[in-house]
């Protein structure tokens, strides 16, 4: 296969699967001279459901692959209980809340959930999994408890009444 073919193969796919993104909220073009495009993305974290995430990433129509860079903003859009927060991870390597692929040579953003018991937040990194330019791109947003309901003061394990 020649180069122009697989151009013509990843668009005839690009095509078929535009708008089959059900959380993609924004498209904004980079230029006419350029295939790629800030795509916009909403996340509602599956365990901790009132906290909504907006992804921005670069994406390359014609391309084989993606560029690994994106940037990640989480806040409390909903209510968050302390029975969301008894299930989420608390390892040090949190959960992986969403995956994305990014390139068929087996790159992939990934946004993973980290507790920081010691602040009452919710941590969130939006990642590659690919280097690129010597650095692995990542972007991190935070989500303090502090007024939900499933805040715990950090020197009481009680949970504190509603504020």
């Amino acid at each position: 296969m020649n180069k122009y073919t697989l151009h013509v193969i990843a668009l005839v796919f690009t095509t078929a699967l535009v708008g089959c993104d059900k959380t993609e909220v924004g498209d904004i073009s980079l230029g006419v001279f350029t295939t790629q495009d800030i795509k916009l993305n909403t996340l509602v974290d599956p365990l901790v459901t009132g906290v909504t995430c907006h992804v921005a990433s670069i994406e390359a129509d014609l391309s084989l692959a993606d560029p690994s860079d994106s940037s990640i903003a989480c806040r409390q859009t909903g209510e968050i209980t302390a029975a969301m927060i008894a299930q989420v991870d608390k390892s040090k390597s949190g959960e992986i809340v969403f995956r994305k692929s990014k390139s068929i040579f087996f790159k992939s953003m990934k946004i993973r959930r980290v507790f920081d018991a010691d602040s009452q937040t919710l941590m969130y990194v939006s990642y590659s999994t690919k280097e690129t330019s010597g650095s692995f791109k990542h972007s991190l947003s935070t989500v303090p408890l502090w007024g939900t309901q499933a805040y715990v003061n950090p020197t009481n394990t009680i949970p504190l009444p509603n504020h």
